[in-house]
């Protein structure tokens, strides 16, 4: 999926089919924000009015180029969980062995689906943590791209957790669904003061 032109890859989402969807969307944001987190860094990094910079932003570029390249897989790896979920569904229950199977079978892939969009939006919070650093320390002829970098990682850590929560009320396992409700609550949070505080911080 990741290899599509970007027209295809949109074209297949506004199909009836149901992959990609979401979730896909989701760590296509979160690919993007890296993206322009790391192209802050690109400009700020050799030029002389910022060579204060220098050393963060060379670690910026490092860590934005390492999220971009495992956020894009992202986008593969949910297409690919949503369909296990899927193919479970239509798994045959005519006996009371086939039901059995079914079920487990269900219940282990909608944990895989709440798993991968979980990893989506803890990689596009530290997204949005390089996108912080951009907009106070990068090129200021950049901060605008630093702040949609911000933007598009907040749309994506949002939109990955949306997933889980959909996700969650189809779940049997308690204690799973305790851990994951709590860090999604914590994470929801979190991403919506980090976005805040980014914004504030500018002045245009």
């Amino acid at each position: 999926m990741k290899n599509l032109s970007l027209t295809e890859f949109i074209d297949i989402t506004a199909s009836k089919n149901p992959v990609p969807g979401g979730g896909s969307a989701a760590a296509l944001c979160g690919t993007l924000g890296a993206a322009l987190a790391e192209m802050v860094s690109n400009v700020t990094i050799g030029n002389k009015k910022y060579f204060e910079s220098e050393s963060i932003m060379i670690e910026v570029k490092e860590k934005a180029l390492s999220l971009r390249k495992s956020l894009i897989e992202d986008i593969e790896n949910d297409s690919a969980v949503f369909t296990l979920v899927m193919e479970a569904y239509r798994m045959p229950k005519e006996t009371s062995e086939e039901k059995k199977i079914r079920t487990e079978t269900i219940q282990v892939n909608l944990k895989k689906a709440a798993s991968v969009p979980m990893e989506v939006a803890e990689k596009a919070f530290k997204v949005m943590e390089l996108s912080e650093i951009v907009v106070q320390h990068g090129n200021k002829n950049a901060v605008t791209d630093g702040m949609v970098s911000a933007m598009l990682a907040r749309t994506a850590v949002l939109a990955a957790l949306l997933n889980i929560k959909i996700n969650l009320g189809s779940i049997k396992d308690r204690v799973f669904v305790e851990d994951i409700s709590r860090k999604v609550e914590s994470l929801e949070r979190k991403c919506i003061e980090k976005e805040e505080k980014i914004l504030r911080s500018v002045s245009l």
